[in-house]
């Protein structure tokens, strides 16, 4: 299993806390963006940058991800894919997408796009916050867990 992250959206804590599970439980942790990004020297950790365009770097994951591989993103067409490919997909806010629940999300989405393309101000999201870090940190935990025992 290695994990990869859709990098251009992902926040720097939650990049910093990938860095030091990819070393700590020797795993593979690459970064996928259409950016040059600098990550630190482990031969645990790479990035890949990608050229520039819509979801790029989201079809560059999805042809290189294997069943049971873990994807950090944020973006629910991708985690959808992710999911259809045999994949395990994670938001930065530390939920765990799934097939019961990625249907629902992936309509809300549609009708929050429905609703700004309308000129409705839906806001954003919220902004990140420290507990956000902390239930990353330990989905990620209980996920890795689970792949080392199970």
């Amino acid at each position: 299993m290695q994990i990869w992250v859709d990098a251009d959206a992902c926040p720097a804590v939650i990049k910093e806390i990938l860095y030091r599970v990819a070393d700590r439980v020797q795993m593979q942790v690459t970064l996928v963006a259409n950016q040059l990004l600098r990550v630190p020297p482990s031969r645990f950790i790479r990035s890949v940058q990608v050229p520039s365009g819509a979801d790029v770097a989201d079809q560059e994951i999805v042809r290189l991800l294997e069943p049971g591989d873990l994807v950090i993103t944020s973006d629910i067409p991708l985690a959808s894919d992710v999911l259809k490919k045999g994949g395990h997909a994670l938001n930065p806010r530390g939920e765990f997408y799934t097939n019961d629940n990625i249907a629902q999300m992936l309509t809300m989405r549609a009708f929050m796009d429905e609703l700004r393309g309308s000129g409705v101000d839906t806001g954003g999201p919220a902004a990140f916050s420290q507990s956000d870090r902390q239930n990353f940190a330990n989905s990620l935990d209980r996920h890795l867990a689970k792949r080392k025992h199970g």
